[in-house]
This record gives structure tokens, sequence and C-alpha cells, in this order.
């Protein structure tokens, strides 16, 4: 009787993942992991609307838009992975919408100092200047770099460090986001640690985007040499 019962409910899990494998997979290139690529694209104008809008709040719901965008870097990529939906489109929009989206959150706050000369003054200004020009030049090196790899037939796939940068990088405009939403509201020394931490993780993050920038070209300068 336990049989029978264990083999129906092991008949209906297959049949429940045959059906979520189906939705997952969709039609041709457009799966669901890319059309979460895609959703995060779309949110990005979605997410500086909100940033921008002049009404107590639209820190936090600039903030809600980030983080559901981050995640969606994270399922798309588990889902793919997991059911083998990697395809051509993914590898290219993947990435680009995870720079752009971030490369936004980071200009739309170098447009309001706040975020950073809160409590340490003009010269923090400087400094975030630094770090996001540094990031940005990063980022575009290598996916030149990428492309030449492409070109001669070279597939570089994404390191440790570079993982570990998106993670900080996103932390960091979390933390910011987290900070500026509550000023609004409050003030004291509680806003001044999260400004501070926020600052932290960026500075981290800058380090370690340089780091694995050097990584990747040190790593793979042979392809300059073909």
């Amino acid at each position: 009787m336990n049989d029978n019962l264990e083999e129906k409910e092991e008949a209906a899990t297959e049949r429940q993942n045959g059906k979520f494998y189906k939705f997952v997979a969709g039609r041709g290139v457009m799966n669901l992991p890319n059309k979460l690529t895609i959703s995060r694209v779309v949110m990005i104008p979605l997410f500086v609307l909100f940033f921008y809008l002049n009404f107590k709040g639209h820190y936090f719901c600039a903030l809600a838009v980030f983080a559901l965008a981050s995640f969606t870097d994270f399922l798309d990529g588990f889902l793919a992975r997991k059911y083998k939906l990697v395809t051509n489109l993914g590898k290219f929009l993947d990435p680009v919408a995870d720079k752009v989206l971030v490369a936004s959150a980071m200009i739309v706050m170098l447009t309001e100092p706040y975020f950073f000369t809160a409590y340490l003054g003009g010269w923090a200004m400087i400094a975030a200047g630094c770090c996001v020009a540094l990031i940005m030049a990063r980022e575009l090196i290598v996916s030149g770099f990428r492309m030449v790899a492409a070109d001669a037939r070279v597939v570089i796939a994404a390191d440790h460090v570079g993982k570990v940068k998106t993670v900080f990088q996103d932390m960091s405009m979390v933390v910011l986001l987290v900070f500026a939403g509550f000023s609004e509201f409050f003030g004291g020394i509680a806003m001044k640690i999260l400004n501070y931490t926020g600052l932290v993780l960026l500075a981290y993050a800058t380090i370690l985007t340089v780091v694995s920038g050097v990584n990747y070209l040190v790593k793979n300068r042979h392809v300059l040499k073909q």
C-alpha cells in the first residue's frame, strides 16, 4: 500500500516538474530566464524614475525596483543552468543587463551629492566619482577584451572575484538607498553608520572590480598575442 502511494507521489512530482519545465523553457529563445533578463532591462528606467520623483519614500520605491532587478540576475542564471536553457541571447543580454543596472544606479547617485557628502564633506564626492569611473572603465575594458576573445574563439568564463565584486556593488547600492530612504524620516547616529557602511562597501567593490579586471587580462593575455 505504501509502495503504491510513493509511486503515485513520484509520478505526480514528475508530472509537476514536466509542467514547470515547459513553463520555464517557453518557446524558442524566449525562455523564462531570458524573459527575466529582459524584465531587468525594463526595470532600469523605472528605477531611475522612482529615484528622481519627489515624494516621501521615493528612495524606498527605487530600492524595491533595484532589489527585484538584482534578484532576477540570480534567478535567471539559476534557472538557465538547472534546466540547461543557456542561449546565445542570454549570454549576450545577461551581462549587459547587469552592467547597465549597476551603472545606472551609480550614475544617478552621483547626481545627488548627499549620498556621499552627508557626513564626509566634498572630498567624498571626488572619491565616489573616481570609484565609479574605475568600475565603468573595468567593465568597458573587460567587455572589449571578451569581444576580442570571442573573435579568436576563446571562451572567457567569469571568475570568482568577478562574481563577488558584483555582489558588493549591489550591496553598496542597496545600503546607500536604504540610508537615503530613512534619511527622509530620521537622523542621528544610525544614519551615519548606514552611510559609512554603504561607502565602505562601494570602496571595497571598487577594489574587487579592479582586481577582477586585472585578473581577467593577466590570465587571458595570450588572446592579445594572437
